[in-house]
């Protein structure tokens, strides 16, 4: 037996979380930012041989440093961290595909996805995989995306992919195949599904393929150990930079199999590490050009308001849910709750803060749906399966109450203007581009069922901007929740 120890150092859905923050045990204490990760991943790799450093998608968006740049600035700070292979999150498609692959190009690290392709021409979009040699060991790196991106890029007739679990399973085992016969000694899958999509396909992947690991994201998940599916160890790492997984392994070189490992999920304080102070001059060398443009104050809140998870219903989703109900002019606004990027906001929101807080530039839509549509698309994204941190969930507004009872999984009680919704009377409803182009799969509703009483209207192709103006004109806002979406 030939065993050969690998630290593997993991983070996902980093989401531009660059700067450290003031918390922790001690109110005192600094936690996470790229500069104090920079430092644990340093400190890792001077003490210990044979370490990877690996990204699990979604290094993009949630930052104004990330926005003002269009991810430029964040490509230029990962290299600086210098990854040893990152796989596609669905925020790295949010500035277009043309700007993904010049982003691809800048980047001093390889990016991996085996199943996105260029229609009509076979060719993946991506290199399908990356082979580390390392002391005499070749570990081999592969990446598949959540259909997220699939919805995302409907508009984009040049892309297409296996969307399916299944089909994904399929491409994992091609390549695990074809490069078995080279002797790889370890196979790690990076996704970007989610922690129960994960383990579907775990269960999909044949055993002949040799796949040890799935390192992931998208959902999110701050685990306590480990789980492992068909003999595949899962694992990811939560999001931004406060914690960083960490795996010891023991690989076999003759069976090419994992003999036993450790993992913990880090918590990146200045107790693990010191600060990586040219990063941190370099990330504050773009935060000072991004604070000087946006310093201004747009408007106050009474209070902060939270945006704590998106599964439920929070503060800042219904001043922004109400916000664009009131310009829109509708029955029902479905704000998307993954569209606001920040768990507080306020008291005194700056031009920055804004910003920071809904950096995507989508449109807004208007339709008319009858009441049984309206009932089908609440009791699509409120049922449980949906809310296990890899649906599509949504903010309402203030004419909305909602009772859903999560036992029977079944909706019990739509509401709109205090009226029970009526199957056969119509509603104005409204939202972003990037939910009509994915209602299908989003709202288990077509283009056609929102379109079938009057054509849809378009009311802005900026939502960022329209939102910005109604908050500078509306001072005072009262953060609250008012139990509009009740889980019973």
């Amino acid at each position: 037996m030939k065993l050969k120890k690998f630290t593997i150092l993991h983070s996902n859905d980093i989401h531009g979380d660059f700067l450290e923050e003031i918390g922790g045990s001690l109110s005192s204490e600094h936690i996470g930012g790229l500069a104090l990760l920079s430092g644990y991943i340093n400190k890792i790799r001077k003490e210990e041989k044979n370490v990877l450093f690996v990204v699990a998608g979604d290094m993009l968006q949630g930052s104004m440093i990330d926005t003002e740049y269009k991810g430029i600035s964040t490509i230029e700070i990962m290299n600086y961290l210098s990854p040893d292979v990152v796989t596609l999150g669905n925020h790295e498609f949010d500035y277009g595909l043309p700007h993904l692959l010049f982003l691809e190009k800048l980047a001093n690290f390889p990016i991996v996805n085996a199943n996105l392709y260029i229609k009509g021409f076979g060719k993946r979009l991506m290199k399908p995989f990356h082979i580390v040699k390392m002391d005499g060991f070749e570990l081999l790196f592969t990446g598949i995306i959540t259909e997220s991106v699939i919805n995302s890029l409907k508009q984009d007739q040049l892309v297409g992919s296996f969307v399916t679990l299944e089909d994904a399973a399929k491409e994992v085992d091609d390549i695990a195949r074809a490069y078995k016969s080279n002797d790889i000694d370890l196979t790690v899958v990076l996704s970007h599904i989610g922690i129960e999509s994960d383990k579907e396909l775990a269960s999909m992947i044949s055993p002949e393929a040799g796949v040890d690991m799935i390192i992931g994201g998208h959902s999110h998940t701050i685990m306590d150990k480990p789980v492992e599916v068909n003999n595949i160890v899962i694992a990811q790492a939560g999001s931004g930079t406060n914690q960083i997984g960490k795996f010891e392994l023991w690989v076999d070189d003759n069976t090419n199999k994992i003999v036993k490992y450790n993992w913990e999920l880090v918590q990146i304080t200045e107790d693990c590490a010191k600060p990586d102070d040219k990063l941190e001059k370099y990330i504050r060398s773009f935060k000072d050009t991004v604070d000087k443009k946006y310093n201004a104050v747009l408007t106050n809140f009474t209070a902060v308001a939270h945006h704590p998870e998106r599964i439920i219903e929070t503060e800042l989703g219904n001043i922004y849910a109400d916000a664009f109900a009131d310009i829109c002019k509708v029955d029902v606004l479905f704000l998307g709750s993954g569209s606001v990027r920040v768990k507080e906001l306020g008291p005194v929101v700056s031009m920055y803060d804004f910003l920071g807080s809904f950096p995507y530039d989508d449109s807004l839509h208007r339709f008319t749906v009858s009441g049984e549509i309206l009932k089908r698309i609440f009791s699509t994204f409120m049922k449980n399966g949906n809310r296990k941190g890899e649906g599509e969930c949504y903010q309402v507004n203030d004419r909305v109450r909602v009772v859903y009872d999560t036992k029977a999984d079944v909706l019990v009680s739509l509401m709109v203007a205090g009226t029970e919704v009526d199957n056969g009377k119509e509603y104005s409803i409204a939202m972003q581009g990037f939910h009509v182009s994915s209602c299908d799969s989003f709202m288990n509703t077509s283009f056609e069922e929102l379109t079938k009483i009057k054509p849809g209207e378009v009311v802005t192709v900026s939502a960022q901007e329209l939102l910005k103006e109604y908050l500078r004109a509306h001072q005072r806002l009262v953060p609250a929740i008012e139990n509009r979406m009740i889980y019973s």
